[in-house]
């Protein structure tokens, strides 16, 4: 580390201590539920592992190990170690739970709640034959914890069995029927698993794994066949279990092997025999087409998207970068910040502009074929009729590498040929050619290209293959077409005007679709097809058309006859295509709960529909469920966690459910029944809400708080905070913090004007250099961004604003502190600390904000968002001004449920470690070039760890000066700005509207064929949803409409037994209905086979059967005459 980020760091830790100063002085005044900060800030993973599952002590030992072994051998080692008793002795049971809980939090980087929540329990269970073995219970967010993690806690549960000395899991046929039956259950009434697999791989893999897979029932789904098993205590589905198994030890059993492999560990070579599953995911590429969401090109079609090898400063950790004119003629679906599924190396990216790669190319109405560019967008956008080509789609050689998937071959870029002609200048002593002009196309290809004539003499004098400016996509016609091709150019007339050279041939339908694949600019006129400028002379000297007795051989392939025809080396421009198709939209939205809430303060049915306290407090005293709390002190009872009447703290007191004792065990002991921390009592609310108001001095006209509580001790907010949220119209999540989600993107470089802030601004931030390492002194210079700060929307840097007023004013009126943030507009934020959290995780990382962007993602570090053990596929993650979450955030607030502790901020990482992040962040590049043995090798489809030695990666600078900074990136991009703001997917507001221009895009893109789309749309969406609302009607129960309370079936008083409202069905057949319009329209559109009209009218006929009722009228006698 240099002292520029020592510096850095130092800063960062005093303004945090700062902010935790301030909350300190906050929480003293006994107005929350605990009174010092809650969110603790972890040093790195092995107070990360300790302070979330234990045992004490745990760290030091992570901390020794950390220097000598990886992360999967540590894990088993601190597993062995708590088995042993290193850390004080346990019982066998409690020795394996805690063993195995701690390994995986080693595995998960101590972040996700998997460890905590997502292991129920471990127990020690008898097999038929009376041996003793392990029984590993897991939960819902076990999800958090990732596939091959999942699959290493079997592993981890085998070696501790072993260790203890207990026998294998032996499983009845019974249990693996069951297991097999619920599975399918779960996919057909719950959700999809990612992997598809088959009842033997299933049957296989429960035969051999020798701990059980079992765990707590999380879906209220009921097996129907395989039943009240002894071994297995719920009939109802088991979704961690089946989660760990499906997507876990089978769906990644190639990458545990592995890992099993390379540790020794025996027992587990039946991995092998499981096949590797390299299917299409279900929630894949081309898998689950959404009405409205576009399919862009096909798997590996012509014309899709042609595969680049490089990294711009704004692309990398599973982002992809894009022409910004493709985001335009798609129909502007895609926007920066949208994610894309596509064909490899990953499932999906987020999409960010690059405009130094290949535009697309279009056929407009009048038949031109024009490669668009951003000067000539606009005038062209609404005259295009075909899209022949969607552009380059930008991949870092880093995914492929994380994704372990084969190189597919390079297409001729500048880049590389650039490296071509660099590599032959250095063999060759006397080139002839200007010095200054070779060394500036070698420095600057994206930038300095050769004429044709300078690039036909350095192909001929240097052997090097031709420049990819004069290349077309050779490769998409045969030589049969070529011969034709050129036959018709010979017979054409050729013209020398001022800009070169001119072919007018008379128009032949087959050659204009010849010229369409080739991607070749061309004019239709009259009768004519006109080829003009340089593309005529490429043409003219790559056919030899001076020449015309010579003859192709038809035996070699296309590349190969033009080079020997020619004379010059020709490699394929478009040798790979990427299939893709829309994922989510980009996202930059304040968090809310639904509905909507300002306040954890419960109001029952008295607040109506909105939960208002204000309409509840016209009641006076209502009653609800609230903490049993006792002051210390004078001993007065409230739900309070300070005594209203002498100011002291209080304590929880539990009370007996049965006889209403006062105990203090969980069970009352004379009776034996639970004892409660809360109960129903009554709340003087109308002279809270007054109090409440006088001190903020603000009376809202509504304030929306909960129905119920469902925290552990049922403790609730103070009434200042919600009045407070409501003056600024803030919505609070579940843990007391307000949130703002936004989709994820990285960076790691910007120049000062992209982001909004001045240089004097940013010199004061650190920024004292650009990253060439000289003075900054413009905006228009690249900076390297530093590793914990953030480029925020101006949507999020808007509502922050209003969350700094809030914080000020809850200092100044509630807590008789000084305002802190005195904020007035949104550059007044730059230099305020965040804290990032995603959603599967408990940690947050600490960030500061730099700049504000019109785009509707998080601009960060890849370190930063790795940190948060996230990439940039798509998702969005949750931002948080730190000073508001660490007054208000309490684990007191959280659900008392399994999965509560998710997507809350229990710790916090001030200081990111890059040694100790994801794997993908250590394959991520930093080069600023690829070699050229890099793209020679993906011709050859190498594996993408036998090129690691020829690129700089994260992981060869760990340890090192440069592991922080002196990041390069191969492909640069002229500006962060580029491109669409926002998807047009958004402004569609009706489905139909969605579908029509889904379908109007496909009908437009040579790769991709319009009747599969609306197949797919019907299949995996319509049909689906339709078959799927009239199941849920006739399964449907009934909904209060007063109070919202839901009914499996109706109350014998036919009205809401809780408050005496009216009750209305909760689906209805308008929601069965809607999308059966569309499906015939798009089955008489597209011809599709009749199959999917008869299934339409199929269902059509069960829906008037069901409602054939409706329409009946009272029956009189002259109906039987």
């Amino acid at each position: 580390m240099d002292g520029s980020y020592r510096e850095y760091f130092s800063t960062l830790e005093r303004e945090l201590e700062k902010l935790y100063k301030i909350a300190g002085e906050a929480r003293g005044k006994l107005l929350d539920p605990d009174s010092k900060p809650e969110i603790q800030v972890a040093r790195g993973i092995a107070e990360l592992v300790e302070g979330l599952v234990g045992p004490k002590g745990v760290a030091e030992s992570i901390k020794e190990l950390s220097d000598k072994l990886p992360r999967e051998e540590i894990a088993f080692k601190i597993a062995e170690d708590i088995v042993y008793g290193k850390f004080g002795h346990l019982e066998p049971e409690e020795a394996a739970e805690q063993a195995l809980r701690t390994a995986l939090a080693i595995l998960t980087e101590g972040i996700t709640a998997a460890p905590i929540q997502g292991i129920f329990k471990v127990s020690i269970k008898t097999n038929p034959d009376r041996s003793k073995y392990l029984a590993i219970y897991f939960a819902g967010p076990i999800r958090s914890a990732g596939g091959t993690e999942q699959a290493l806690t079997l592993v981890i549960g085998d070696f501790i069995r072993k260790l203890i000395g207990l026998d294998r899991y032996k499983p009845t046929e019974e249990e693996i029927q069951r297991f097999i039956e619920e599975l399918r259950l779960y996919e057909r009434s719950v959700a999809r698993f990612q992997y598809h697999v088959s009842d033997e791989e299933l049957r296989n893999a429960l035969q051999y794994i020798p701990v059980e897979v079992t765990g707590v029932e999380t879906d209220p789904v009921e097996v129907s066949s395989f039943r009240d098993l002894p071994r297995i205590e719920t009939n109802r589905v088991r979704g961690g279990a089946l989660r760990v198994v499906n997507d876990g030890i089978i769906g990644r059993a190639a990458k545990v092997w592995k890992i099993v492999e390379k540790l020794g560990i025996e027992g587990w070579d039946w991995l092998n025999r499981i096949r590797e599953i390299e299917r299409k995911k279900s929630a894949g590429f081309m898998e689950d087409v959404i009405a409205g969401r576009p399919i862009f090109s096909f798997p590996s079609r012509n014309g899709g998207f042609r595969l680049r090898y490089g990294r711009a400063r704004n692309t990398g950790l599973a982002s992809v970068g894009i022409h910004p004119a493709t985001m335009e003629i798609l129909h502007g679906f895609l926007a920066s910040g949208t994610q894309i599924r596509i064909e490899e190396p990953g499932k999906a990216g987020t999409v960010l502009p690059v405009d130094s790669i290949e535009p697309p190319v279009v056929r407009l109405k009048d038949g031109s074929v024009v490669k668009v560019n951003m000067e000539n967008l606009e005038s062209i956008k609404n005259s295009v009729d075909k899209i022949l080509f969607l552009g380059d789609i930008l991949i870092s050689y880093g995914d492929y590498l994380y994704n372990n998937k084969t190189l597919k071959p390079s297409g001729m870029t500048e880049e590389w040929w650039a490296e071509e002609l660099k590599r032959a200048l250095e063999t060759s002593e006397d080139h002839g050619f200007d010095e200054q002009r070779v060394k500036a196309l070698v420095n600057d290809p994206f930038n300095v290209k050769p004429s044709f004539k300078e690039a036909l003499d350095l192909s001929r004098k240097l052997g090097i293959p031709l420049h990819p400016e004069y290349l077309f996509n050779w490769s998409s016609i045969t030589v049969e077409e070529l011969n034709r091709l050129r036959s018709w150019l010979i017979g054409s007339k050729l013209h020398k005007t001022v800009l070169g050279l001119e072919f007018e041939g008379v128009y032949d339908v087959s050659i204009k679709e010849i010229l369409e694949r080739l991607l070749v600019p061309h004019k239709p006129s009259g009768n004519s097809i006109f080829i003009r400028g340089v593309e005529a002379e490429v043409l003219y000297v790559l056919l030899q058309l001076d020449k015309p007795d010579l003859e192709i051989p038809s035996e070699i392939n296309v590349i190969k006859a033009l080079s020997k025809l020619s004379g010059i080396p020709i490699v394929d421009k478009f040798p790979t295509f990427v299939g893709a198709r829309m994922g989510r939209p980009e996202k930059a939205k304040r968090r809310a709960m639904k509905p909507p809430v300002h306040l954890l303060f419960p109001v029952g049915l008295y607040g109506g529909s909105q939960r208002d306290l204000i309409k509840a407090s016209k009641q006076g005293v209502i009653t609800v469920e609230l903490a049993n709390r006792k002051c210390v002190k004078c001993g007065e009872k409230t739900f309070r966690v300070f005594c209203p009447r002498c100011g002291s703290p209080t304590s929880i007191e539990r009370v007996c459910s049965r006889c209403r004792r006062p105990v203090e065990t969980e069970r009352c002991p004379v009776c034996n029944a639970p004892t409660l921390t809360y109960d129903e009592q009554p709340v003087d609310l109308e002279g809270l809400l007054k109090e409440a108001c006088k001190k903020v001095g603000y009376t809202p006209k509504l304030v929306k708080g909960v129905k119920g509580l469902t925290n552990k001790n049922r403790t609730c907010e103070i009434i200042e905070k919600g009045i407070l949220r409501a003056k600024y119209d803030l919505s609070v999540f579940k843990d007391g913090t307000v949130r703002f989600d936004v989709t994820n993107a990285p960076l790691t470089h910007f120049k000062p004007v992209e982001i909004g802030v001045s240089v004097e601004k940013l010199r004061e931030l650190g920024y004292t250099e650009n990253c060439e390492g000289k003075p900054l002194t413009s905006g228009e210079e690249i900076c390297e961004l530093k590793v914990h700060d953030v480029v925020i929307p101006k949507s999020c840097a808007e509502y922050f604003v209003k969350v700094a007023g809030f914080v000020d004013d809850l200092l100044e009126s509630v807590y008789g502190l000084p305002r802190f943030y005195n904020v007035k507009e949104v550059e007044d934020l730059i230099g305020h600390l965040v804290i990032g959290l995603a959603p599967h995780t408990s940690v947050g990382v600490l960030g500061r904000i730099i700049g504000f962007t019109d785009l509707n993602v998080c601009y960060a570090h890849p370190y930063w968002h790795s940190a948060k053990r996230r990439d940039c596929d798509g998702d969005e993650d949750a931002l948080m001004l730190a000073l508001d979450a660490l007054i208000n955030f309490s684990k007191e607030y959280l659900p008392a449920q399994i999965g509560g502790i998710m997507d809350a901020p229990l710790f916090l990482i001030s200081s990111i470690n890059p040694q100790e992040l994801q794997r993908q962040a250590h394959n991520f590049d930093v080069s600023w070039s690829y070699p050229l043995e890099f793209y020679r090798k993906t011709l050859e489809e190498a594996s993408p760890s036998s090129v690691l030695k020829y690129i700089d990666t994260v992981k060869d600078r760990l340890d090192g000066e440069k592991e922080y900074g002196g990041f390069g990136y191969t492909t640069p991009t002229s500006s962060l700005l580029l491109g669409r703001k926002e998807s047009s997917y958004k402004k569609f507001k009706r489905m139909l509207d969605k579908l029509m221009s889904q379908l109007s895009l496909a009908e437009k893109i040579t790769a991709v064929d319009a009747s599969f789309v609306a197949q797919k749309v019907l299949t995996t969406h319509f049909l689906r949803d339709i078959a799927g609302n009239l199941r849920a009607f006739t399964t449907q129960g009934l909904r209060c409409k007063s109070c919202n309370k839901r009914y499996r079936r109706p109350p014998l008083t036919g009205v809401c037994r809780a408050c005496g409202g009216e009750l209305t069905l909760t689906v209805h057949r308008g929601g069965i209905e809607k999308y059966i319009q569309y499906t015939k329209q798009l089955i008489k559109r597209y011809s599709l086979p009749d199959y999917y009209m008869q299934r339409v009218e199929m269902i059509e006929n069960e829906i008037n059967l069901l409602f054939e009722n409706e329409k009946t009228k009272q029956i009189s006698l002259s109906d039987f005459l």
